[in-house]
């Protein structure tokens, strides 16, 4: 399929997740935040203004605006002195070079891996029956290290595009899926940061305790009950093990066309899997994760503001489910704490963002990446959510401008500089939660003043990312090169030669892709059968 480098949420290619309908508008009356024994509603918050402007109004938002009427000559940075068009169009050179357009070999490569992962998931489930029988998976386009999801870096291998692989992809792999309204579930927070919880499983049935018991905590009370915690730390470990497990039987027994594993490895709670398909290297990030239908109590409050998405997708959308994730705080326990994740909603808001936006924040997201990786502190979620408060902060019609590029991107470095000054980043879903709090002053005020030299000189910043794209570029070509020179077998091809590659499911791929652009889509999961179609687009089944 052919795919783009929006970093849209996909299945194959750059499309939508899939999309759970919702379970309640307001909160799930399957899932509430026990605190005490109660409900833990948000904290009310002080204003509008007073959760956005946290992040403070970009200096660049407003001052690098257009020349006044009347006025003459090229339109300048303040701060750096450098050309709005300069700025504009090494923006434009960058996004042409970050964007992966794929031929039909090349999308029947990526459905070829695609397919091999779903199948290795199907066989792990069979391995003890863990894993949900029917399960539903969100697949996003862009691995962990490109923040598509909140999770920790401080374990993540380093990995580099054009290196190591050529596209990158991240599968959340609901362990448990607790989508039904009468299932009693009780998000734990008395011992967690905000954002984060525990999850107990005392009021699940005997099977599920039974089950998960090997990847739960045991807490005993005094008055001779126990209650199970289900671990993130075990969950992977289990995880791990399984999906080794079962490509060391895979391997055991290769077919023609089989996908070569050329690295297993953890980080952390994430499972990074680099599958070589013919030319083609695909990197899959992992992640065993609970999903929930409704929303959480704790976000609750941010449902009764106003938003940059109000009247473009329904509320619906946007609250159809949110997932723990595998993560704790920094002080929390490992073994017992989950981190709430809102990827789902998050893919929808994607939807509502403007491509002029999206491109200032690739630009920024790529020039932070290297910038700001020593000592780590700052991700690429961090920008994300700077970018989603931007949204809901300036105009709708200022956002939409095909030509301000420059301006967004100077503008979400300024708000990442305000950010670290103040030590200050609210979570979008949970404003009252502030991502760096933990950091030091020594660790902000040095982001701080590498960002200082960003601000200074942003078009050398600029072409330095140019520099890196091409660099992958050039590396994957080559290495593409070198297998057509080798002659290695496509991913269809049989061993006698006599069937050639069949493109009719590349272009089908590819006319879904054009004719659904930021459309959802749902992939579904029957391990028992693995060969027919699973996709969804909104509601049309292929």
């Amino acid at each position: 399929m052919v795919a783009a480098a929006s970093g849209a949420c996909v299945c194959v290619a750059r499309l939508g997740s899939a999309r759970l309908g919702p379970d309640q508008t307001n909160g799930s009356s399957s899932c509430t935040d026990n605190l005490q024994g109660g409900t833990m509603a948000a904290p009310a918050l002080s204003g509008r203004t007073g959760s956005v402007g946290s992040l403070g109004n970009s200096p660049t938002s407003t001052a690098a605006g257009r020349l006044p009427h009347g006025g003459s000559g090229p339109e300048l940075d303040f701060r750096s002195a450098a050309r709005m068009e300069d700025l504009n169009r090494l923006i434009q050179d960058f996004s042409k070079h970050d964007q992966r357009e794929y031929d039909d070999q090349r999308a029947l490569e990526i459905h070829t891996a695609k397919d091999f992962i779903f199948s290795m998931l199907g066989m792990v489930q069979k391995l003890d029956q863990k894993l949900p029988v029917a399960n539903e998976y969100l697949l996003l386009s862009g691995g962990v290290r490109e923040g598509v999801v909140d999770m920790d870096l401080d374990e993540l291998s380093v990995y580099a595009r054009g290196t190591d692989y050529d596209m990158d992809f991240t599968l959340l792999v609901p362990a448990l899926k607790l989508h039904d309204r009468n299932q009693p579930v009780t998000l734990d927070m008395r011992h967690s940061a905000l954002g984060h919880s525990w999850l107990s499983l005392r009021l699940f049935d005997e099977g599920t305790i039974n089950k998960w018991k090997d990847c739960c905590t045991i807490v005993d009370h005094i008055n001779g009950t126990t209650n199970y915690f289900f671990s993130p730390t075990l969950v992977a470990d289990w995880f791990y093990q399984s999906i080794s497990l079962v490509l060391l039987e895979v391997q055991k027994k290769p077919q023609r066309g089989m996908p070569r594993v050329e690295k297993v490895e953890r980080n952390g709670t994430i499972i990074s899997v680099i599958l070589g398909v013919g030319s083609s290297r695909m990197l899959y990030d992992i992640i065993p994760v609970v999903s929930f239908k409704g929303w959480p109590a704790v976000a609750q409050s941010w449902l009764m503001e106003n938003h940059f998405w109000d009247g473009k997708i329904t509320e619906e959308e946007v609250i159809s489910g949110f997932y723990l994730v595998p993560a704790c705080s920094y002080k929390g326990r490992k073994e017992n704490e989950w981190r709430l994740s809102f990827a789902r909603s998050e893919v929808q808001l994607k939807k509502c963002i403007s491509s002029s936006l999206m491109q200032a924040y690739q630009a920024c997201k790529a020039i932070i990446i290297k910038l700001l990786s020593r000592p780590k502190a700052i991700s690429p979620y961090h920008l994300r959510s700077i970018m989603l408060w931007a949204c809901d902060r300036l105009p709708a019609n200022y956002l939409a401008q095909d030509d301000f590029s420059a301006h967004f991107l100077l503008g979400l470095i300024d708000d990442l500089q305000h950010c670290l000054v103040n030590k200050m980043c609210p979570n979008y879903f949970i404003p009252q939660c502030n991502m760096l709090e933990h950091l030091s002053d020594e660790t902000a005020m040095l982001h701080a003043r590498k960002l200082c030299s960003v601000r200074s000189d942003p078009a050398e910043h600029l072409r330095t990312t140019i520099e890196h794209a091409k660099a992958a570029n050039r590396l994957t070509v080559e290495l593409q090169w070198r297998g057509s020179s080798t002659n290695l077998p496509s991913p269809q091809s049989d061993a006698g030669g006599e069937n050639q590659p069949d493109d009719r499911l590349a272009k089908k791929l590819q006319q879904l892709v054009t004719e659904n652009p930021g459309k959802s889509i749902s992939v579904f999961i029957n391990p028992d059968d693995v060969t027919r179609p699973h996709f969804r687009i909104d509601d049309k089944f292929f």
